[in-house]
C-alpha cells in the first residue's frame, strides 16, 4: 500500500466542456482534484458579465498514486479522457507547478493563457467581424492584437484581430 507522500499531480483530459463535470465527479469519489478557473469577461455580444473559465480548456489535475483501482476509477469518470503522459503511461506534474498555479488563480489578477504563436503558423478567427477566416500568424501587435495574413491569387491581406479571436489551428489539420 502506497503511502499518501506517494500520491502524485497527473494531468487529466476531458471532454470538451465536460472540465467541471468531471471534478465534481472527481470530488465524489473522494479523490484528491484540481481545477484551476480564472476570471474572464463573457465573448457573448448581448453580456458584459465577467465569467469563471477553465486555465487549460478540457484538463485539470488529479492526484493519484496510479494503483490500477484507482486509474480505472478516474478514467471511469463521465467526461474523463485519459492521463497525459507517453507511450509509457502518464506523466506526473510537479508539486511545485501545481501549487504555483493555486496561488496564481488564487488571487484576481489576470492571467494570460494560450499557446505562443509563431510567425507562420496557422490560425482560424474564431469571434468577430472576420469570424471563419483562416490564415498565417503574421506578428503581435499592440494591446492584445495580432496581424493575420490571407495569401489568394498571388496577393496577401493582413488583418488586425484580438489574440481572443484566434486559435490556431493543429498541425494535422495542415
Amino acid at each position: 500500500m502506497m503511502k499518501i507522500e506517494d500520491r502524485l499531480w497527473y494531468v487529466l483530459h476531458t471532454r470538451s466542456r465536460f472540465e467541471s463535470v468531471v471534478n465534481e465527479g472527481l470530488i465524489k469519489k473522494r479523490m484528491d482534484v484540481f481545477l484551476p478557473k480564472i476570471l474572464v469577461r463573457s465573448k457573448r455580444r448581448d453580456r458584459k458579465k465577467m465569467i469563471r473559465v477553465p486555465l487549460f480548456p478540457g484538463y485539470l489535475f488529479v492526484k493519484t498514486d496510479l494503483n490500477p483501482i484507482e486509474h480505472l476509477e478516474i478514467l471511469k469518470t463521465i467526461g474523463a479522457v485519459r492521463l497525459i503522459g507517453s507511450s509509457d503511461g502518464p506523466k506526473p506534474v510537479s508539486n511545485e507547478a501545481v501549487e504555483s498555479l493555486k496561488i496564481m488563480v488564487g488571487t484576481d489578477e489576470t492571467i494570460s493563457t494560450g499557446p505562443i504563436l509563431k510567425e507562420g503558423d496557422r490560425v482560424m478567427v474564431i469571434y468577430g467581424p472576420f469570424a471563419g477566416v483562416t490564415g498565417n500568424f503574421v506578428r503581435y501587435g499592440n494591446k492584445g492584437r495580432v496581424v493575420v495574413n490571407i495569401e489568394l491569387l498571388g496577393q496577401s491581406a493582413g488583418v488586425e484581430v484580438s489574440e481572443d479571436d484566434i486559435e490556431k489551428l493543429p498541425d494535422i489539420l495542415l
